[in-house]
């Protein structure tokens, strides 16, 4: 090898290296050529040391170039960096090479150096049968950033935002929204958690328009309240399963029933698929690498929990029979954060809905092909995540999740301040702590005061944004109850919470916040314990639209894009980063599919061209939004662009270029156990207690610390959160609300002292 060249790569292949003298300028280039591959690879890279690695510095770019010649398709640029703590590590792929029978040159723009990296090594990666050839490489860093904008807002709003509570309120009680590859959003209620709704039949959706900030009422064929929903990589979106029936005093729970949906954004209507194997009320929906979706959890149609695995079939366009889907028989819970990995495994990120987490350490990484789940640790009071939010940092190529607080309906403690951040791309990953959620105000019955000691928050909602950091934002302190007024966003580089305007609307159960096409926020929904429901919604201007005139994106070339392509844009001024970001499907804080992929760039003046992973799990089929960004953060308005799926892989390509990793796991590994119909689940999961009130009323089991567990004091607590008058059903009265035993409860003969 060359001084400061040295052979690397994985796997199991054939391969060569050697010095030639086919080269571009000068007598010698580099060979690198594989006979035989299973998987892996084999490439030449800078030697990874002080003398020979090239110094960089953090927040910097540089772009990278390269002569070449490849006798395969299967060849990349490559990147590695040098983490002052953690060592050398690998940090992505950079670009995809096209063939080239005679020397070609390729230069790409690396994403800006993470904090704590001093060095980089670079080089060409084989992944297929066949060589590349390399010379002449450059490296040059890119100039300094353009000065900051001037603020265009007032200086509070340039720091922290700004929401506005738009005048036309949200038509249905919607739970569900799903952002559409048209911009338009698609906001499913069912019946909306009422009742009344539900007994009559009358289910609902709604269509909104950012545009023009209108709304068209969708026919909506079943409740579809707590149902499961995904984009499929045509754009439509898959929803499975929903309400069946309410639970019922002394009887029943929660039943999930097995019709499933699809919702076609062109013509605005609903049509019905083949039937789940099982029912699911709160199920979990992820796209796989191949387009299949896979779900897992939720209510069986009896109301014990569900522990069949669902199979949606992309190429056959229906749910698969349980028998031809691998199956755990494992209980995942309620609406259980499964997050697709690179290599196509699943991470369960310890986030869920009501109670607690699975048993075992809260979090894992399920092997769909193996069939086995190994358990992952250091998730922080796993038992008291229930309604926190999990992320895939940006960039999805870091493999980085954050979990964001959390409580439990069951115990209904104090939600917590705690947030977990795990590298998925170490050898053996593990949770650590993360910063504590930022504190603001919470209302407690009498107004809003100042949150203390560890108050944190559930129901939270994380929402990436385009300049590549996390909003956080809505949230509250109990059981459908004390709304939190708090919002901060979350720099990934940093590892850090920067506090910023807070909604004024309060966002608990049943609210959702998201990213629209223009890079603005917007935010719906809640539903207190009371019945009552929110129907304002608020949108959040984030400070980068605040910081002057936005780039703008004048073409796209092409919007039907392929992974490893390569694909032109142009701008109107220069952009620093560009990325793909995957439209929202979000309900009870939970949307396993959002993510954010890089795409590094090739700059030409105005021309830009965007490198596409070769890799389907980092970035699944389907519609995105791309965005460009300047250097000041300010993004452009997003372009819609169709990533497609795996009929756009060429049949002559080796397997998507995946990095060994996660790869000496310790945790305890758990096969597949016998086949059984369900778990055992409480009738009172949600944490409410049926015997007060009509069904979409919500009593809780445990009342907060500082309820005293008397009458008196449980009486005052519901009043003061505006239940209203509580009829008693049957005759029992388990939390004494109703001494008296008129049926009413808290009534007046109920608060009088008795000797």
């Amino acid at each position: 090898m060359p001084y400061c060249w040295e052979k690397s790569g994985w796997g199991d292949n054939d391969f060569t290296f050697s010095t030639v003298a086919d080269a571009h300028s000068g007598s010698k280039a580099m060979k690198v050529s594989l006979t035989r591959r299973a998987d892996g690879d084999r490439k030449a890279l800078i030697t990874e040391s002080a003398t020979c690695a090239p110094t960089v510095t953090a927040g910097k770019q540089y772009d990278l170039g390269l002569w070449y010649k490849t006798t395969t398709p299967d060849a990349a640029i490559t990147l590695f960096r040098h983490d002052t703590t953690a060592g050398w590590q690998y940090w992505t792929d950079l670009k995809t090479l096209d063939m080239a029978g005679s020397y070609t040159q390729a230069s790409v723009r690396t994403p800006a150096v993470p904090a704590g990296t001093d060095r980089i090594t670079w080089g060409v990666s084989v992944y297929g049968t066949g060589s590349a050839t390399t010379d002449d490489y450059t490296m040059e860093q890119v100039s300094d950033p353009i000065p900051p904008a001037g603020c265009t807002g007032t200086a509070d709003e340039c720091a922290n935002g700004r929401w506005d509570v738009l005048p036309t309120q949200n038509p249905v009680r919607s739970m569900h929204s799903v952002v559409l590859n048209n911009g338009k959003v698609l906001l499913i209620a069912g019946s909306g958690n009422s009742e009344e709704n539900f007994d009559a039949g009358t289910f609902t959706s709604a269509v909104y328009d950012p545009v023009n900030g209108t709304y068209k009422t969708i026919p909506t064929p079943k409740d579809m309240f707590c149902s499961g929903h995904v984009q499929l990589a045509d754009g439509r979106v898959l929803v499975m399963s929903g309400n069946k029936a309410f639970p019922v005093a002394g009887g029943h729970g929660y039943e999930g029933y097995k019709d499933s949906y699809i919702f076609d954004p062109v013509t605005e209507t609903y049509s019905k698929t083949n039937d789940l194997n099982d029912g699911h009320w709160y199920p979990s929906a992820t796209e796989l690498g191949n387009g299949d979706i896979i779900s897992f959890g939720g209510l069986r149609e009896d109301s014990t929990g569900s522990v069949t695995a669902e199979r949606w079939s992309a190429a056959e366009q229906k749910w698969l029979p349980f028998t031809q889907v691998n199956q755990t028989w494992s209980y995942w819970g309620l609406y259980p954060s499964m997050i697709l990995m690179q290599d196509g495994r699943l991470f369960y990120s310890g986030s869920h809905v009501f109670g607690n987490g699975t048993p075992g350490t809260g979090s894992a990484i399920y092997d769909y092909d193996a069939n086995t789940t190994t358990a992952i640790p250091g998730l922080q009071n796993k038992d008291e995540r229930d309604q926190s939010a999990s992320v895939l940092l940006p960039p999805a190529q870091d493999q980085k999740v954050l979990t964001i607080g959390g409580g439990n309906i069951d115990s209904n403690p104090d939600a917590n301040r705690l947030t977990d951040i795990i590298d998925l791309k170490a050898a053996n990953p593990t949770y650590t702590v993360g910063p504590q959620i930022p504190q603001d105000t919470v209302d407690l019955g009498n107004g809003q005061v100042a949150e203390t000691g560890s108050q944190g928050k559930m129901y939270v909602s994380a929402v990436l944004l385009p300049d590549g950091k996390v909003l956080e934002t809505g949230g509250g302190l109990h059981n459908r109850a004390n709304p939190v007024y708090e919002a901060s966003i979350f720099d990934p580089a940093s590892s850090t919470f920067d506090p910023v305007a807070a909604d004024p609307e309060a966002r608990g159960y049943h609210s959702s916040a998201f990213l629209l096409p223009d890079g603005r926020v917007m935010a719906t929904g809640d539903n207190p314990g009371n019945g009552t429901w929110n129907h304002n919604v608020s949108i959040y201007t984030p400070p980068y639209l605040l910081k002057g005139t936005r780039p703008t994106i004048t073409s796209v070339i092409d919007n039907e894009w392929v992974y490893g392509d390569t694909q032109r844009i142009t701008v109107d001024r220069p952009v620093v980063k560009a990325e793909l970001i995957r439209p929202a499907a979000v309900t009870h804080s939970s949307d396993p599919n959002q993510r954010y992929v890089d795409l590094p760039l090739s700059v030409d003046g105005n021309n830009v061209d965007l490198n596409v992973t070769s890799n389907p799990n980092l970035a699944p089929p389907g519609w995105y939004m791309l965005f460009a960004v300047d250097a000041n953060g300010v993004p452009s308005v997003a372009k819609w662009v169709h990533l497609q799926g795996p009929s756009a892989l060429a049949t002559d390509t080796a397997s998507a270029h995946v990095h060994s990793f996660a790869d000496s796991l310790e945790g305890t590994v758990t096969k597949a156990g016998k086949k059984r119909a369900g778990q055992k689940v409480s009738t009172t999961i949600s944490g409410c207690d049926r015997h007060y009130g009509t069904v979409n009323v919500c009593v809780p089991t445990v009342f907060p610390d500082g309820v005293k567990k008397t009458t008196a004091s449980r009486c005052a607590w519901l009043k003061k959160n505006d239940y209203g008058r509580l009829k008693v059903n049957g005759k029992d009265d388990p939390l004494g609300l109703d001494p008296s035993k008129d049926g009413l409860a808290c009534g007046a003969k109920d608060l009088v002292k008795r000797k």
